[in-house]
């Protein structure tokens, strides 16, 4: 039995935080030792609203050395830049074609964004969930980690794929196109806001004080947890509805610490939020310094990390250019060699 093969990425817009390495890319090391794994850098999807070009290939470069710097191993998996395959924008313009604009319109996601940007809004903000369906497929991904908030985007991926290439193109013995599975993973899958504990914490956010960045210094994170959001009761618990925020830095307390859920309940039952906001401070310092020294390490050699890279879409364009000529194939276009 082949291993089964997973892909998933981050937007390289603002820096990483707490969220995404707890949510994501800390399940990502896990998985290396099991699975075929992929990991981009999905610079295209960073373009959906103004953006400056200085900055996109500075963060661009910074997220991927942070990839590295939290424990992806360029020797077990395949790390590269969206934009340096082409055939992520090449499938993705082949799906726009045979996806009903209907099912974009109704992405929750869309009708979010698109009421803060009023005018501005881009043709590619509508349309990104089809280029993610792109990225997903081009690699037979049998499962792609997704968090409640992207299993909207996963299943217009697998209807795209099924529904509208396998069921016109190939057939159920020879479909053109794997459907990848969901893979919900649940601990530490949702971090939320240090201001508000109802909230996603989001690098969109305008308030840097709603997020611990993976790059803050240990005096900021001290800062920003100081002043996160508490309630007046005494001692800390999960799983009470009207205590978010306690719910949301425990949860933080339990993963980083190593405690688990259950120790940190106990030892923070009678605590006060005078004694634990230090605690939960040097907690995320002493587990973001390895991350961070790593990073720096990575960082003052930019030529290795040029090389990461390259290798990586090498790997990454070979597979993906073999699942862009079977698409092309199976729609009626002339063979021809594809490219990187």
């Amino acid at each position: 039995m082949s291993t089964p093969r997973v892909l998933s990425g981050v937007q390289p817009t603002g820096s990483l935080h707490l969220g995404n390495w707890l949510g994501a890319i800390r399940n990502w090391v896990d998985l290396q030792q099991s699975h075929d794994t992929f990991f981009c850098v999905v610079d295209l999807h960073a373009v959906t609203v103004p953006h400056d070009p200085a900055q996109l290939a500075a963060d661009t470069r910074s997220t991927a050395a942070l990839y590295l710097a939290c424990g992806i191993d360029p020797n077990q998996s395949t790390v590269f830049v969206q934009s340096q395959v082409s055939a992520h924008a090449e499938l993705g313009w082949l799906l726009n074609c045979v996806t009903p604009l209907n099912w974009l319109e109704r992405m929750i996601q869309f009708k979010e964004k698109a009421l803060k940007q009023g005018d501005n809004v881009s043709v590619g903000l509508l349309d990104y969930p089809v280029l993610m369906a792109a990225d997903i497929l081009l690699y037979d991904a049998d499962l792609v980690p997704v968090g409640e908030d992207q299993k909207q985007h996963l299943e217009l991926a697998r209807d795209i794929a099924q529904q509208r290439i396998n069921s016109r193109f190939g057939s159920d013995e020879q479909p053109v196109l794997k459907v990848p599975k969901p893979m919900i993973l649940k601990d530490g899958a949702r971090v939320m806001s240090l201001t508000d504990g109802t909230a996603k914490m989001s690098k969109s956010d305008p308030n840097e004080s709603s997020r611990i960045n993976l790059l803050d210094p240990p005096e900021l994170i001290t800062k920003k947890i100081k002043r996160a959001k508490t309630d007046p009761q005494m001692g800390l618990e999960f799983d009470n509805s009207e205590r978010p925020e306690a719910d949301n830095l425990l949860g933080l307390y339990a993963l980083l610490s190593g405690a688990g859920r259950e120790a940190a309940a106990s030892e923070c039952a009678g605590m006060g939020w005078g004694k634990f906001k230090p605690l939960l401070a040097e907690t995320v310092v002493e587990a973001l310094r390895p991350v961070q020294e790593r990073y720096q390490s990575i960082q003052a050699d930019p030529a290795e990390l040029d090389r990461v890279l390259a290798a990586g879409r090498d790997r990454a364009a070979t597979v993906a250019n073999t699942t862009l000529e079977r698409v092309k194939a199976s729609m009626g276009f002339l063979p021809g060699t594809a490219r990187s």
